[in-house]
């Protein structure tokens, strides 16, 4: 074990070479970043990503799909060569309904081997896009389910690993939207790109010819790549104008690795109807939430008083080096820890705005966590090191191991449930996800979790020092041959070698 006072003379000294390959120094990287002044351009209308409902096909409902190469424009006049999914960067919602049969026709365009994840979603191991279904250049992978899921938000995304991380930088991720006959109820507001606003949140830093700058220098493979403009939606510096009294905006941290706390300028409070995986039970008001990578949120804003509006992402301390410390008091706390604040979406309401139907005090219905199903208790230990030295385990590591694609790290059996005990032994937060399964948190450090968190979850922030226990059910999917991922969502550690696999045998 080294010394914290070692471990960050190591970080800290790659911030030279951080400056020096332009993420700190370049004109781009003053764009968007709150109270600094903007480089070439101006507010734009918020991008809303396409929505694609597919066609019916012999009774399944199918998309059809094409990883690209394209350019984009970020900046006035600037060109950025990116990735997109049937356009020059992201891709379509993709909307479904909650029992359909679905097919995914995904051909791969990109001159690069590259596969695609469904983040989020219950489907069988060999349809899941993990790092085991690669789509070579020119070659089209079709995989084929059925939508076993609650009303939410999801998303898809590339998971080429050890490319990931740069794949979903340039740009291969998009969203998916399902929806059930429970929520299809409820009077929220659900029109699509009107009231019912999807937010990719995506920070970047550029080079001084407008691409992405993208590095694997330690300092960035440690933290995790992180950039001081703020994309939404592909958009830089956006705005929207509603035109309604209240608004539905789905949240999605599609960032590689920063945190965001968002919150109103202003400081109104808002309402979050939903988590990862679906709706909460009942809505809970607030003034912030806080998303780490792959976390999604729904929430909604009452724009009734007619005042212009701004969501803005807060410093988040917990998001970097020892929540804080003294990573959040210099250079690299300010560029590598997560306190910079962004403006996310500048919101205008119209003048003559329709009315909005109040919130229903009562959403959906979702049974107790019960520990007592549990069959027995796994435990997860997230570790990683510093410039090579060992931090309780390997350099990027869960339970002493890093990713092996030949090795199945645990079985489980179908028709279980389980607890999974997640612990956090290194010096910064992780986003943990677990693919193919929705689960439901039962406590932080032995503490409930709060209202914001006791939905249907994927994804779990665990903090350094931090014990969470998970209860996760596994069904309907059995193969002992092709795994599943469990791994750290920052997408510079998984590429590392921070992930496992796990198998659901009959």
């Amino acid at each position: 074990m080294i010394s914290r006072r070692t471990a960050l003379a190591g970080l800290l000294g790659g911030g030279a070479s951080l400056a020096s390959a332009g993420i700190l120094s370049n004109r781009y990287t003053q764009q968007w970043v709150f109270g600094s002044p903007a480089f070439a351009a101006g507010p734009k209308p918020l991008a809303i990503p396409k929505p694609l409902t597919g066609e019916i096909r012999e009774g399944v409902r199918t998309y059809d799909l094409g990883l690209q190469r394209g350019t984009s424009r970020f900046f006035d006049g600037v060109n950025t060569p990116t990735l997109g999914i049937n356009g020059t960067y992201l891709g379509p919602t993709l909307k479904m309904r909650a029992g359909e049969s679905v097919r995914m026709n995904v051909t791969n365009k990109t001159g690069q081997a590259s596969t695609l994840h469904w983040h989020g979603l219950h489907l069988p191991a060999r349809a899941d896009g993990g790092p085991h279904q690669i789509i070579r250049d020119g070659e089209t992978w079709s995989p084929q389910f059925t939508v076993k899921q609650r009303a939410s938000m999801f998303w898809y995304h590339s998971h080429m690993v050890p490319h990931t991380g740069p794949q979903v930088y340039q740009g291969l991720a998009g969203l998916i939207y399902v929806d059930d006959e429970e929520t299809s109820r409820l009077d929220l507001p659900s029109e699509y790109g009107v009231d019912d606003i999807p937010l990719v949140l995506q920070d970047r830093a550029f080079n001084d010819d407008g691409s992405f700058f993208y590095s694997t220098s330690m300092p960035n493979m440690m933290m995790g790549m992180r950039g001081n403009v703020l994309l939404v939606n592909g958009t830089n510096r956006p705005y929207f104008q509603a035109r309604t009294n209240k608004l539905r905006l789905r949240l999605l941290n599609g960032s590689n690795a920063r945190f965001y706390t968002l919150g109103f300028n202003d400081g109104r409070t808002f309402q979050q109807i939903g988590t990862d995986g679906g709706l909460l039970e009942r809505p809970h008001e607030t003034s912030q939430i806080t998303l780490g990578p792959a976390e999604r949120a729904q929430i909604i804003v009452d724009l009734s008083d007619g005042q212009p509006v701004r969501l803005r992402s807060f410093p988040t301390p917990d998001g970097g080096m020892m929540g804080g410390g003294m990573m959040g008091r210099g250079m690299m706390g300010g560029m590598m820890n997560d306190n910079l604040t962004f403006e996310v979406l500048n919101i205008r309401p119209d003048a003559q705005r329709a009315k909005s139907p109040a919130v229903p005090e009562r959403l959906i219905t979702l049974s107790r966590p019960d520990p007592s199903q549990a069959i027995g208790t796994r435990r997860f230990v997230m570790q990683m090191g510093m410039g090579g030295m060992m931090m309780g385990g390997g350099v990027f590591a869960i339970n002493g191991k890093t990713m092996d694609m030949n090795r199945i790290d645990e079985t489980v059996r179908i028709g279980t449930t389980e607890i999974w005990q997640v612990d956090n032994a290194s010096m910064m937060s992780h986003p943990f996800h677990v693919h193919d399964v929705q689960f439901r948190i039962l406590d932080r450090n032995g503490v409930a979790p709060t209202p914001g968190e006791t939905g249907l979850k994927d994804t779990v922030v665990i903090s350094p020092r931090e014990s969470v226990r998970l209860l996760l059910s596994f069904s309907d999917y059995a193969d002992p041959d092709r795994p599943y991922m469990y791994h750290c969502h920052i997408l510079e550690h998984e590429d590392a070698g921070m992930m496992g696999q796990f198998a659901v045998t009959a």
